[in-house]
């Protein structure tokens, strides 16, 4: 059994639409999957239906980036939410507000690029380059779009350019969302709250603290047990001694164990994880399947 239960698709910072991702899928031979784009459930309806249409099981899901106050320092983490549902009113409102202020995140952090260009003789972004972004954003408007623009407009060769000499410098703060307002978020939506690639180690996750596995785990345990329900364990960028840890980790707790790709398709990892089978079984139990 192939299982993929962490994907981003158009509607945030993916790649390929909905009707890709399954077409894909079915290619790889998945059998359970779920999409979870970041601080976005407008795919969910989408996914469901096509879903049915290809066969493949799937649990609704969604990526929630955390403020996680840590010894008075805000530090952000990705919480996953799955089998919400989607027609949960307290979410969709509070992921609109969260749209909203990426948009206007979005045209601050415009406002601190035409600082640097201005330093460097580069020609400044008008608000017709804003609404460029934007026409070509399917879904939530995030720094990546604003990197592929630098890319398109020939000021950087890559995103990791733009992202190492712009966008790291001219970020603003994201949407203040703290993990106890995620957790009840997510459970009020009838769903459960998992903590994502806590040790992944370029990406945003405990590692931000501590590299070190078992201060990660003290940390989870002092601060976040009684808002999470579970744990990514297998994740592209886990080493195998990550996954242990955190499997023992999950064991001892009573925590739902989970697994995924965290694909964006470039490139294309969707199923090139071994997660067990038991991870599905997890759900199956509470017939949270579709």
């Amino acid at each position: 059994m192939k299982i993929d239960l962490h994907i981003h698709s158009t509607c945030s910072d993916g790649a390929f639409s909905v009707e890709e991702i399954f077409q894909e899928a079915k290619t790889r031979n998945i059998d359970l999957l779920s999409l979870t784009d970041h601080d976005s459930i407008d795919c969910q309806e989408r996914a469901i239906a096509v879903a049915r249409q290809y066969g493949i099981s799937y649990i609704t899901g969604v990526e929630l980036n955390v403020a996680f106050l840590y010894l008075d320092k805000s530090i952000s983490l990705d919480f996953l939410g799955y089998q919400c549902d989607i027609g949960n009113q307290e979410l969709r409102s509070e992921l609109r507000l969260m749209r909203e202020h990426r948009e206007e995140r979005a045209r601050q952090i415009l406002e601190k690029l035409n600082a640097e260009f201005d330093k460097e003789g580069v020609e400044r972004f008008t608000e017709s380059d804003l609404d460029n972004i934007q026409a070509k954003v399917d879904g939530t408007f995030g720094r990546p779009h604003i990197a592929n623009y630098l890319i398109e407009k020939g000021i950087v060769r890559d995103k990791q350019e733009a992202f190492d000499k712009y966008l790291v410098k001219c970020n603003v703060p994201k949407y203040p969302l703290s993990l106890a307002e995620a957790s009840w978020l997510v459970r009020n939506a009838g769903g459960i709250l998992v903590h994502a690639h806590p040790n992944d180690p370029h990406g945003t996750s405990l590692v931000t603290i501590t590299r070190d596995l078992s201060e990660q785990m003290n940390i989870i345990e002092e601060y976040m047990l009684e808002y999470i329900d579970g744990i990514e364990c297998w994740h592209s960028r886990h080493d195998e001694r990550t996954t242990a840890h955190y499997i023992g980790f999950a064991k001892k707790h009573s925590l739902v164990m989970t697994g995924g790709s965290d694909c964006h398709q470039k490139p294309i990892l969707l199923g090139t994880l071994d997660i067990p089978d038991w991870v599905a079984e997890q759900f199956r139990r509470n017939d949270n399947l579709i």
